[in-house]
């Protein structure tokens, strides 16, 4: 007699199990701590076998049915239903260790130790907030054209071009990998090259005017925050330097005293590779240091020379102030969107070059490396006449900020650049 689920609901558990037959070789077996699973019996190939079909109530009578109905027309067809479970099992289990993300998270790691760790949360967190959600899950050799168009489309729509360039050349480097280790054929996201947008190149946001030059010069010297923070202001023009490497300055990589005093960046704070920031041979970037930036750096000396950083963090002091601390210190003086920390060194490029001094020199201060083959072999430091940049710079910079009317001379005569009152 069939069951029904009124009378699997009043059955009761018993000492032994006992079974409660639907038909077919369906039946309910309800064992002593009142678990109740369903099962299936059938024979194939002259054995007799037992399919589960699940637990009541997570599976219900009209559930079970269909899955009997399913197990016997696999049987019809002479296919063991116990082995196909087993061999989806298998497939199931081999398509999660192919997904996209596991094989993503592969790439990461055989990566990592060629990133700093701040580059490798980039590549992560771009998988993480924008692959992972839609596609992580899926077989990475199931993965098309169709289910990556999406993603790309999506950033593309929320204005961030440059994003979707960089995520489509990311999972470009994940398939490939999956096609090396021989988990999928192709790299779908290669075809995708040609439907983005170009990118729209957005330089730093700068200042060249040499009448708004001094003007904030001017509200530099009238910040009104913390005195670390107001040094890093005052500085960040006169070394035009990579934010970061005035943030993470040492008081360790500092000569104050010598004949030639100087601010040593290590490799380990300049924009490097990993690989060149650990090797020994990379020599580091020397900013040679004006009067005005002696001045600075000997009253801060004052407050902070105790500790291990020029700017220590508000928060923490053995930990360097945030990077975002000099872009919003241009906020506070009214500079947002103007001009950033990064915005300095194009000034003092643009500024400079107009006054005649050598390219070579300025793009050595600048940290820039040769391009082409010149690069690899000229090693020129051009030092003696760095140093001459920098003093007029900064004598630049002081003329400007007294709004004196400036007569640019060119640098490589040995001059500097001269100031008359009005």
């Amino acid at each position: 007699m069939a069951l029904t689920d009124t009378a699997i609901r009043k059955a009761k558990p018993t000492d032994k199990p006992y079974k409660m037959t639907d038909g077919d070789g369906l039946y309910l077996l309800v064992s002593p701590n009142g678990s109740r699973w369903w099962r299936f019996d059938y024979r194939f190939a002259g054995r007799r076998k037992t399919l589960s079909m699940g637990t009541y109530p997570d599976t219900g009578l009209a559930e079970a049915r269909e899955k009997r109905d399913a197990a016997r027309k696999l049987v019809a067809l002479r296919t063991d239903p116990g082995a196909q479970r087993k061999a989806e099992k298998v497939a199931g289990a081999e398509r999660a260790a192919n997904s996209f993300e596991v094989i993503a998270r592969e790439w990461l790691e055989v990566k990592q130790p060629e990133w700093t760790p701040g580059q490798f949360d980039k590549e992560r967190l771009r998988l993480e907030n924008h692959a992972f959600p839609r596609i992580g899950a899926a077989p990475i050799a199931a993965i098309g054209v169709a289910e990556i168009r999406p993603l790309l489309a999506h950033l593309v729509k929320q204005g961030h071009i440059e994003q979707a360039h960089r995520l489509r050349h990311q999972l470009s480097r994940v398939f490939r990998f999956a096609v090396a280790t021989e988990r999928a054929s192709r790299d779908p996201a290669a075809d995708l090259r040609d439907t983005l947008p170009a990118r729209n190149p957005k330089n730093h946001p700068t200042i060249t005017d040499p009448k708004q030059v001094g003007d904030l010069m001017r509200a530099i010297d009238g910040f009104t925050g913390t005195f670390p923070v107001k040094c890093a202001l005052q500085l960040a023009p006169l070394w035009f330097c990579r934010p970061g490497e005035i943030r993470m300055a040492e008081w360790s990589h500092f000569d104050l005293d010598g004949e030639h005093p100087t601010y040593t960046v290590p490799p380990a704070n300049r924009k490097l590779k990993k690989a060149a920031k650990e090797s020994p041979q990379t020599p580091p970037h020397i900013v040679p240091l004006s009067k005005q930036a002696l001045d600075i750096l000997r009253e801060l000396r004052q407050l902070t020379g105790h500790g291990k950083y020029l700017f220590p963090g508000g928060r923490d002091p053995r930990r360097h102030m945030s990077d975002g601390a000099i872009n919003a210190a241009l906020a506070r003086i009214g500079y947002k969107g103007i001009i950033t920390g990064h915005g300095f060194r194009h000034m003092a490029r643009t500024l400079l070059g107009e006054m005649g001094w050598s390219a070579e020199a300025l793009e050595r201060q600048l940290s820039h490396k040769e391009p082409g083959v010149a690069g690899v072999y000229n090693k020129a430091q051009h030092l003696p006449e760095r140093r001459k940049i920098m003093r007029a710079w900064a004598d630049y910079l002081d003329g400007l900020k007294l709004g004196d009317e400036i007569v640019l001379l060119a640098g490589h005569q040995g001059g500097r650049a001269k100031t008359s009152v009005e």
